[in-house]
């Protein structure tokens, strides 16, 4: 199952057809996929930085061309013959710290001159990638089983969990790919929250219960200040002119509510209790 694959049995569960998910999982890949539903696809741009973290699991002996269990192996498996200790490996691990340039995988949904590279991979058609720059707050080496080794890692947006894999066996000289991967949290996004689709579906055609399932508007966006506005001042906003609102923190962009739920949009602070709609929900 692709991301795309979960959006549309969201539309179908829902009947809402603008829904847009926030970063892709690989079809390998389980945990938490962020799906933003209906008015709220115009918050998307404010996600984009979200940094993720994962458990999982990375198979030494071989490599393959997907950097992933998906993929060809690039070679015969070589385990136990090139067997590595789980210090050696804690060790080559180490480097994966902090910022550094990352050659993403050619089977990624990356674009080049407008395709994503897995067409063009898939076709057997050379792929020139451009190496991103990308930030890992956290890798630990947890346990090494045999040839596989466990792991959970924090990474910036747009950093491939299989690319690091295949560099470990790189590094170590045996070959190694990405054998089992799980999202736990996506920014402020986690699994406490994420809900199965078997039982969204249960819930088709129940809208209150659905969206009693859902976020609340007001726990989105924390580094966003909430405030909520009267009358006269959510007008202006809707309408696209600077308007005063309560609110006195240092903060450049608040979200702007008309009750406990109902979000109005974001407004950029001008100056001072000065703000400027930026997106504006309807």
């Amino acid at each position: 199952m692709t991301s795309h694959d979960v959006v549309n049995r969201l539309r179908r569960i829902t009947g809402e057809q603008s829904i847009g998910h926030l970063g892709t999982l690989d079809p390998m890949a389980t945990g938490v996929l962020p799906l933003l539903m209906g008015k709220f696809t115009r918050l998307a741009q404010y996600f984009s930085a979200a940094e993720k973290s994962y458990t999982g699991s990375i198979r030494f002996g071989f490599a393959t061309d997907t950097y992933d269990a998906e993929g060809e192996p690039a070679g015969p498996d070589r385990w136990p013959e090139v067997a590595v200790t789980l210090e050696q490996v804690r060790a080559a691990a180490a480097r994966f710290h902090g910022e550094m340039e990352q050659m993403p995988p050619q089977f990624s949904a990356k674009k080049v001159d407008g395709q994503p590279a897995y067409k063009s991979a898939r076709q057997g058609k050379p792929v020139q990638l451009k190496p991103a720059r990308i930030r890992i707050d956290e890798f630990v080496i947890e346990s090494l089983d045999g040839p596989e080794a466990g792991f959970t890692i924090d990474i910036s947006a747009g950093g491939y969990v299989r690319s690091i894999a295949h560099e470990l066996g790189r590094d170590l000289e045996c070959g190694a790919h990405l054998s089992r991967l799980r999202r736990t949290r996506a920014g402020a996004f986690t699994l406490a929250e994420a809900r199965p689709l078997d039982e969204l579906e249960s819930l088709a055609g129940n809208a209150a219960a659905l969206e009693n399932l859902c976020v609340h508007p007001r726990t989105l966006l924390p580094e966003m200040p909430a405030v909520t506005g009267d009358s006269q001042t959510l007008g202006r906003l809707r309408n696209g002119a600077q308007a005063n609102l309560p609110e006195f923190s240092a903060a450049p962009l608040v979200k702007v509510f008309a009750g406990p739920r109902e979000l109005v949009g974001i407004a950029c602070r001008v100056a001072g209790t000065l703000f400027q709609p930026v997106v504006v929900m309807g």
